[in-house]
């Protein structure tokens, strides 16, 4: 009898055990330890070459921006965007430094997250304007050519209408934003009323308005745009548009891996995914997607310095202007290149000129 109770009892205490594990929460000390070791320097060299390097964007624009134009106007804004987003980056460098611990105050906490999803829903929206406007000014171009007459205030009014649309999609995450206080710290987080769908809406507004929307109306665009190129002879409007491909490739391979994860998110939020280990995988996940996502605001001026004949030359003449020491002499020699080219096209077309007038 007593051999019959004492099983009886460690059955019923076993399955006690196996019931709180299932409920006690899931360890993220190797999560802490993996982001205090890599975040802060991957988000450090992000935001040092970013910041460089979109505001030389920004400066040359302001500078030697002669007329307004809606892609000179959507480059500016992406740029602006980019900085708002990097902005961001140095507390969260710190919020992984301190192993989650949030030392900068309840405002803060909403501001950072603010400048954070405003720069991401920025870019994403201006990124979509520039493909219209070169879908218009290829596919469109009578359209194009009335849009040329448009006043700098219709531009302006619809940035702004861009960047309220933005306010609006972030808003969710801006309101719900807030410090907590955990058993290992203060966090800044967002959290979201218990009971609501929320937390899926976000889910699902990330991957719509951060990868289905964008990629549809890339699809669209240049699935018009390519066949129109192919008859046509002028190099500019090619490079225009292989600076618009790149701009949106680099987009779409640094955002896609984020965007999977957090589809995967929201599929554990649904319940098909449980389990500690599909937290912790991915929770890690998140760490490395996120990181490379990031760096997409630091590649922008690249690809602008290197395919645009326009920006690199304007870079390389504001660096002269600020630093006339280090670059002065690879200016001087930028400059006889380009005089050499241009002499060499002047002949060109002066001996094209005269054998046509000859037959």
């Amino acid at each position: 009898m007593a051999t019959m109770k004492s099983s009886i009892t460690t059955v019923d205490y076993d399955d006690y055990y196996s019931m709180m594990n299932t409920f006690l929460p899931c360890s993220n000390n190797k999560l802490m330890a993996f982001s205090r070791a890599l975040l802060p320097t991957l988000y450090g060299i992000v935001f040092i070459v970013g910041f460089i390097g979109n505001g030389l964007v920004v400066c040359v624009l302001v500078k030697y921006h002669k007329k307004s134009n809606m892609s000179d106007l959507c480059l500016f804004n992406l740029a602006i965007s980019d900085l708002l987003f990097l902005i961001s980056l140095p507390f969260w460098a710190h919020y992984a430094a301190t192993g989650h611990e949030w030392v900068f105050g309840s405002f803060m906490c909403h501001a950072v997250t603010a400048l954070y999803m405003l720069g991401f829903y920025g870019s994403i929206f201006f990124m979509i304007l520039m493909t219209i406007d070169r879908y218009t000014v290829i596919v469109h171009t009578y359209a194009s050519l009335f849009s040329k007459h448009r006043s700098v205030r219709a531009g302006i009014t619809l940035a702004l209408f861009i960047w309220a649309l933005s306010f609006g999609a972030s808003l969710p995450n801006i309101i719900f934003s807030k410090v907590k206080n955990e058993s290992y710290g203060r966090t800044c987080k967002v959290e979201n009323p218990e009971g609501s769908a929320w937390e899926s809406f976000n889910y699902i507004e990330l991957n719509i308005l951060g990868l289905i929307i964008p990629l549809s109306v890339m699809v669209f665009c240049y699935s018009r745009i390519i066949p129109i190129l192919m008859t046509m002879k002028s190099q500019k409007k090619h490079k225009a548009v292989r600076l618009m491909l790149v701009l949106v490739i680099v987009f779409f391979l640094f955002w896609t891996p984020y965007n999977i994860v957090i589809f995967l998110m929201f599929l554990k939020k649904l319940g098909y995914m449980t389990g500690c280990e599909w937290e912790e995988d991915l929770n890690m996940s998140m760490q490395w997607v996120e990181p490379i996502a990031f760096s997409h605001c630091c590649l922008n001026p690249i690809i602008y310095a290197f395919m645009g004949q326009k920006f690199r030359n304007l870079f390389i003449k504001i660096l002269k202007e600020w630093f006339p020491l280090c670059f002065g002499r690879f200016t001087a020699t930028e400059m006889g290149l380009s005089e050499r080219r241009s002499c060499k096209s002047s002949r060109w077309t002066s001996i094209s000129t005269k054998a046509t007038s000859k037959q």
